[in-house]
């Protein structure tokens, strides 16, 4: 067949890309427009080979092999397919598992079968020598493709570049067309002010800052701020508010007056009697890896948000599997996007839009039962997890506020009143409940 493919391994591209324009392999030091990457490495390999483009192979690693938000942009483009591999940690470094096997039987696959006349090679690795070599014997010219190399050596095997057919050097002015190294000096700046999506939810008054205001008005009044209360039966007391500052009482704080009557503790191992309500204006709020939650009480969630279905009780077993498809192929994984397309599939399978008047009146806070299949969710997408295995909190607030986005437009559409108080004109922001 008179036609090209072009094999690209990610880790070996994309790392000698930040080497060139960053000073160092880290993939996190440049941001990469994956769409014009692509449409450069068919015009060149069409160019190079004078073949049309069959396909493009984008191996890559990812943690348990779950695509990450780039692999699924990828995947979806025309004459693209992805293969990923494992990515593991060891001492501290991540490292590719399987990529270079991948790449090197797909490379004797397409030569066995005379699926292509040429070969494009992107890649570095001494291991993918044997597969070249069986290539060429089935008749297959391979061209093998280098990223400039920052201190102006090799950074492929020797081995590689002595038996490729044809060898060409992507340099710099080509790399900087798709790929970008990130402002340094950015870091050390003050943060960017949020979008206004997230700034709400950011500025969104904390049920303690009553209290807290209260304690700053007495403070510039020359008054003495409140004291520790101090439960009956010797229990710990509950820090009061201090001036300047929100406090929010810890579950410790809080126990024992969460207590039943009768069940506090007192100082000698006893049991004192004690009122089983918190003190006014307190809220306990429990932290998780969903972030805070807050809790009405001894009850748990109230019941006004426990009456909401989630979107696992409005799914049939037929829209389960159309919406895997539609993430697989539609969906690119971007966290606003991710927020969006649940808050669509959870307004158009409710039986009656009470519901949603209901959830509206509830911003800027998500029910924490909706909060956490939101969550989960987006988890699919290889979301809310670096590879340093913290918790992305710009991603969380990302896809709250594509949730909250989609639930403006969609009640706006149906003309769903709602509460003036409840909801604020202008951008909407993500929270958790």
């Amino acid at each position: 067949m008179d036609r090209c493919v072009v094999l690209v391994d990610a880790g070996y591209l994309l790392g000698a890309a930040a080497s060139l324009l960053a000073g160092e392999p880290s993939r996190s030091r440049i941001t990469v427009d994956h769409a014009a990457l692509i449409q450069g490495l068919r015009e060149r390999a069409e160019a190079d080979t004078e073949q049309p483009l069959l396909r493009i192979y984008w191996f890559d690693g990812a943690p348990d092999r779950v695509p990450q938000p780039e692999h699924r942009r990828l995947r979806v483009m025309p004459r693209v397919t992805v293969r990923l591999g494992a990515l593991t940690r060891s001492d501290g470094r991540w490292a590719q598992k399987g990529v270079d096997a991948a790449m090197h039987a797909e490379l004797t696959e397409l030569a066995r079968n005379r699926a292509c006349s040429d070969v494009v090679l992107v890649t570095g690795d001494g291991d993918l020598l044997p597969g070249l070599m069986s290539a060429k014997e089935h008749g297959v010219a391979v061209h093998l493709w280098a990223v400039q190399a920052a201190d102006g050596d090799y950074n492929q095997s020797e081995d590689l570049v002595a038996e490729a057919d044809e060898r060409r050097v992507l340099d710099r002015a080509w790399i900087t067309r798709a790929v970008r190294a990130k402002d340094l000096a950015g870091l050390c700046a003050p943060p960017p002010a949020p979008r206004p999506e997230i700034a709400a939810i950011l500025s969104a008054p904390l049920p303690e800052a009553a209290l807290a205001e209260a304690a700053r008005s007495a403070g510039a009044n020359g008054a003495a701020a409140p004291a520790p209360a101090e439960p009956e039966g010797g229990g710990a007391p509950v820090p009061a508010p201090a001036a300047g500052g929100k406090t929010v009482p810890t579950p410790k704080d809080l126990a024992g007056s969460l207590r039943a009557p009768g069940q506090q503790p007192g100082p000698a191992g006893g049991h004192a009697h004690v009122s089983a309500q918190p003190p006014a204006g307190s809220a306990l709020r429990w932290s998780s890896d969903k972030g805070w939650i807050d809790r009405a009480g001894p009850l748990g969630e109230p019941a006004e948000t426990a009456s909401l279905p989630t979107l696992a009780q409005l799914t049939s077993a037929e829209q389960r599997w159309a919406d895997r498809e539609e993430d697989i192929t539609t969906v690119g994984g971007d966290p606003f996007e991710v927020g969006q397309v649940f808050a669509r599939r959870w307004m158009e399978r409710l039986p009656e839009t009470v519901h949603l008047q209901k959830l509206a009146t509830m911003y800027p806070r998500i029910p924490h039962r909706i909060d956490g299949e939101l969550l989960r969710y987006a988890a699919r997408f290889g979301l809310l997890a670096h590879k340093d295995d913290q918790i992305d909190e710009h991603d969380r607030y990302a896809i709250r506020a594509g949730f909250w986005r989609e639930i403006d437009v969609r009640a706006a559409a149906e003309h769903v009143d709602r509460a003036p108080s409840a909801v604020p004109a202008g951008p909407t922001g993500p929270a958790a409940g």
